[in-house]
């Protein structure tokens, strides 16, 4: 009913996060493009992608609002904890709150189980705050890792209207800031869905992939199920993974193939081509698929100049809570209104970049980012006269 029904079963088959293959790839990402800038082009996650790796609801309304003031801006709201009481059951204790999120120990301690043989409310209750920590910990999780935010007391309290929503497009804006945080080199910690990244990384270039996870299921995040990379040598890691990275050729980028009928409703397929805006409360953030043609199908022209929306970088929610429909109106409506913004070009047996477009990105893109005696080829190289006098070595 909530349209998590996909994420919930992924729950119980996450694998670990592999930190030096993610950061290789993270630290490609520009942030005025939303792109991840490649030596061919470049490319990026999609709404197409998250469907297929997290089997997501695509289309639907926005999810935002506010984030504590509940009883201002809500018809039937109430103040924060009294909700929180009404819809849970439960107050947590002082120890286990900070500020407007509450330890996700105490979550997991409290409603770890339902009862057997619980009444309705009871399972409504246990259901509310089994959706919370989900969304909390899979999709829109903080670098902390371990807190459940009330802001979704609101979306709870109407179980019956979640499906409503485009989980989808709100996790991918969430994504999208957070990796843009983290090119600023003085953040360290990058949070928000890893697993989806890392996801789209092994279904889109296959020689990152392991050997042995050859069963595909669906959602297809669920292939990786038990996947547990090394943590040792992180270092020389990132580096080994740069260099396969400069390394790709248009030749090494997949295109996937599986599919599931849930996924492809023309609704649904709209959007994924649709240059829109991608909500979640305070963050705002542009779906730039008319980067990355060759990922549906296109022959990707020269680019237009991106959008500029750096100033929506410090609009996170910080300071006094608003109605950030209202706020933020114009980027909320553009949503709403995205099916006028769906793009629309031919589909080719070879989805590659167009040589005009290649010409340019040789000139303007940074392609590589290993340094250049790794790159070289030794064969260009004069051999000097003195090797010779070295020995057979």
């Amino acid at each position: 009913m909530a349209g998590l029904y996909h994420l919930a079963r992924l729950n119980d088959r996450w694998f670990q996060l592999d930190e030096p293959l993610v950061s290789a790839f993270v630290e490609r990402w520009h942030p005025e493009t939303h792109t991840f800038h490649m030596p061919f082009g470049e490319c990026t996650i999609t709404l197409q992608d998250v469907a297929y790796q997290l089997g997501l609801v695509v289309d639907g309304h926005y999810v935002s609002g506010c984030l504590t003031y509940f009883h201002m801006y809500i018809e039937g709201g109430r103040p924060a904890w009294v909700w929180f009481e009404e819809l849970l059951g439960v107050i947590p204790p002082p120890s286990q709150v900070q500020k407007f999120a509450v330890n996700c120990t105490w979550f997991q301690e409290t409603f770890g189980e339902c009862p057997e043989g619980a009444d309705e409310e009871t399972v409504r209750r246990f259901a509310r705050a089994y959706i919370m920590m989900l969304l909390g910990t899979q999709l829109f999780a903080d670098k902390s890792g371990n807190r459940i935010h009330i802001i979704w007391l609101p979306y709870v309290a109407r179980l019956e209207e979640m499906g409503s929503y485009s989980w989808e497009s709100a996790a991918l804006a969430w994504l999208y800031r957070c990796m843009c945080r983290v090119a600023n080199r003085h953040v360290v910690k990058l949070a928000g869905p890893l697993q989806l990244l890392q996801s789209w990384i092994f279904w889109r270039f296959p020689r990152f992939r392991l050997a042995g996870y050859d069963t595909c299921s669906w959602p297809l995040a669920s292939r990786w199920s038990g996947y547990n990379p090394s943590y040792s040598e992180k270092g020389p890691r990132v580096q080994s993974t740069r260099l396969k990275i400069d390394m790709l050729q248009p030749r090494d980028v997949s295109v996937v193939p599986v599919v599931h009928l849930e996924a492809l409703e023309p609704r649904h397929m709209a959007v994924w081509r649709s240059v829109t805006s991608l909500i979640y409360f305070a963050v705002v953030e542009w779906h730039q698929v008319d980067k990355v043609l060759p990922q549906f199908g296109g022959v990707q022209p020269l680019p237009r100049p991106a959008l500029n929306i750096d100033f929506l970088m410090s609009k996170d929610g910080r300071g006094d809570d608003r109605w950030f429909p209202s706020a933020l109106q114009h980027w909320h409506i553009l949503w709403e209104t995205h099916v006028d913004h769906v793009l629309r070009f031919d589909v080719v047996a070879d989805p590659r970049p167009s040589h005009t477009y290649l010409d340019w990105w040789s000139q303007h893109g940074k392609r590589f980012l290993s340094p250049e005696f790794y790159l070289g080829d030794p064969r260009g190289v004069p051999i000097p006269v003195e090797v010779s006098q070295r020995g057979p070595g």
